[in-house]
């Protein structure tokens, strides 16, 4: 498959984002959000990102038809959410299939929830309540080797990742400018959030910790270092033994990556994998099939470049000898 066949929505009848890929039963399933096709003003705090249903994308392999399973989940069916369904993943363990997903509660605040299928395709079925202790966005779901499973999750601005650094939310003032409550210059930017799940998949077994992401001198990445620093969109895998962080920087439009022994950290920087798209976000995902790597990532291009109207696209990831991950430009062909 060339890379001009990779740069291709994988859907257009519907607007696709942030997209979460596994290879589940030998095919290839991805979950991404779903914005719908809306008329909104952009803003800091993410409310463009109207969002209020999951639907899973099915793929026999990467050059087979793209299959939309149709809706999984919409928060009508999910008693504690009110809105803002926004980027989910999804775990196998114990027979289940569970999908993990972000969504303000009746007092605005994020929480994680957790839906289950027997199924990879859906249709899910969400619990009750959000995961005790849950907080902020864009969870994902890493099974290790053991059979321990982990959350990482976080997301700055509208994600509202700044407003638990005492443990408990703080809403600051409202009229504040986004992220102005977080750390500043030169301060430790925040990392995201690692919580080890139970054996059920589906609770914390202990309080998340925030991930520490050092400099190539073991000093912690600064808040102002904008190219480099944490923002959101984690995303977790392993490749030789070593536990790859990889994420969004957020203003700076730039997918990077930092490693570590420990799924817990700390993490040190590495570089980038991906280079600026079109429209303002960035969120990916990073799975191996038939022994090759490839980046879930999205972009604006199916829309024309708005923000909130994006399309989910993958192209192959490659590796050097000492397993750096090798930078890509999304659109070179």
């Amino acid at each position: 498959m060339s890379k001009a066949e990779q740069n291709k929505p994988l859907v257009k009848h519907i607007y696709t984002a942030d997209p979460s890929a596994h290879v589940f039963n030998g095919k290839i399933y991805v979950y991404p959000s779903h914005d719908l096709n809306v008329e909104v003003t952009d803003n800091d705090n993410g409310d463009q990102y109207v969002m209020e249903d999951y639907h899973v994308l099915e793929m026999d392999s990467v050059t087979s038809e793209v299959v939309d399973c149709g809706e999984v989940l919409n928060m009508r069916e999910v008693p504690w959410v009110s809105k803002q369904m926004w980027a989910p993943d999804c775990a196998y363990k114990n027979g289940k299939y569970y999908l993990y997903f972000p969504a303000k509660d009746k007092d605005g605040i994020f929480r994680i929830g957790v839906a289950t299928s027997d199924t990879p395709g859906g249709k899910f079925t969400p619990e009750a309540e959000p995961i005790k202790g849950s907080f902020s966005i864009d969870p994902c779901s890493f099974v290790d080797d053991d059979g321990r499973a982990y959350l990482v999750t976080g997301g700055l601005w509208g994600g509202q990742l700044e407003k638990w650094q005492t443990g408990s939310f703080v809403m600051g003032d409202p009229d504040m400018i986004p992220g102005s409550d977080g750390p500043k210059g030169d301060e430790p930017a925040l990392g995201p959030c690692v919580g080890e799940l139970t054996d059920d998949m589906l609770q914390y077994k202990e309080a998340p910790k925030h991930v520490q992401i050092l400099d190539e001198n073991g000093e912690p990445i600064k808040a102002c270092d904008e190219k480099r620093r944490y923002f959101e969109g984690p995303w977790m895998h392993k490749y030789n033994g070593k536990y790859y962080l990889s994420y969004s920087t957020g203003t700076t439009c730039y997918i990077v990556y930092a490693t570590s022994d420990s799924p817990f950290g700390p993490f040190t920087y590495q570089g980038r994998i991906l280079e600026p798209v079109i429209g303002w976000t960035t969120h990916h995902s990073i799975v191996e099939v038939d022994g090759k790597w490839y980046l879930f990532y999205h972009d604006s291009s199916l829309s024309g470049g708005i923000n909130s109207k994006r399309c989910v696209k993958f192209r192959e990831l490659n590796y050097d000898a000492d397993g750096k991950i090798i930078t890509m430009n999304p659109y070179d062909n």
